[in-house]
């Protein structure tokens, strides 16, 4: 299993937020510093959010983030603002390794197979937030169906990978909730990122017990909660 710090950016910030809500944001600063700190402490793998996209400016922080894939040269999964196939086809040709569609695969879930047929699978990843068992779109002020029966349809369009996130416990730190995190993995044969409540080496254990092939740390590891090393060594 891989560990992905996430970094978060709004307004030019790392940030991390609380249910999404941007009013809760706790800022920690630089996000190119943030991103060089995860690295050198080990960390082969970014999670970079575009909030300011995710809230309507798609883009905002461009250069800073094109900035960030080409300066530290690992690989990045990228969300956030990208509501057209245009949109994350232009992220791809920057060279982020995976874009994560959320709300627009709902949406316009031909995005899927029009990017897994350009791109590849490996680099089309689903985003499946998750709020009482409902998939959650629009900043997750909204629900659209059943979180299986999306993965599923997902799948079958080409998505090469999920990144699961559980909203009822995101950067809330108390946990993950394992029950719905099997019933996406049993769902898909496809690989399965988790994000929403890792807050100790318990909660990456467990993950790594149910054959998730990644999580995403945030809250906690800035924080200070978990560190870096803590999670990596679970990991080995």
């Amino acid at each position: 299993m891989r560990i992905f710090p996430a970094v978060d950016i709004l307004d030019g910030r790392c940030v991390q937020l609380v249910q999404g809500r941007r009013e809760s944001a706790t800022v920690y600063g630089d996000p190119l510093s943030w991103a060089e700190h995860w690295i050198s402490g080990g960390a082969d793998a970014l999670h970079l959010i575009n909030l300011d996209g995710a809230f309507g400016s798609s883009k905002k922080n461009s250069d800073l983030i094109r900035d960030l894939i080409h300066m530290t040269g690992i690989e990045i999964q990228l969300g956030g603002g990208i509501r057209s196939t245009e949109d994350a086809a232009r992220w791809l040709e920057t060279g982020v390794s995976r874009v994560i569609l959320g709300t627009v695969a709902t949406q316009k879930p031909h995005i899927i197979q029009t990017l897994a047929d350009e791109f590849g699978s490996k680099r089309v990843m689903a985003g499946v937030d998750a709020k009482g068992g409902q998939i959650a779109v629009e900043g997750w002020q909204k629900t659209a169906g059943d979180v299986i029966a999306w993965v599923e349809r997902f799948e079958s369009l080409g998505a090469g990978s999920f990144l699961y996130t559980n909203v009822d416990v995101e950067g809330l730190q108390q946990g993950v909730r394992f029950e719905p995190v099997r019933k996406v993995i049993e769902a898909t044969q496809r690989p399965v990122v988790v994000a929403g409540g890792v807050s100790s080496v318990q909660d990456i254990s467990g993950l790594k017990e149910t054959g998730a092939c990644g999580a995403v740390l945030g809250s906690a590891l800035y924080s200070g909660k978990i560190t870096l090393a803590e999670a990596l060594e679970v990991c080995r």
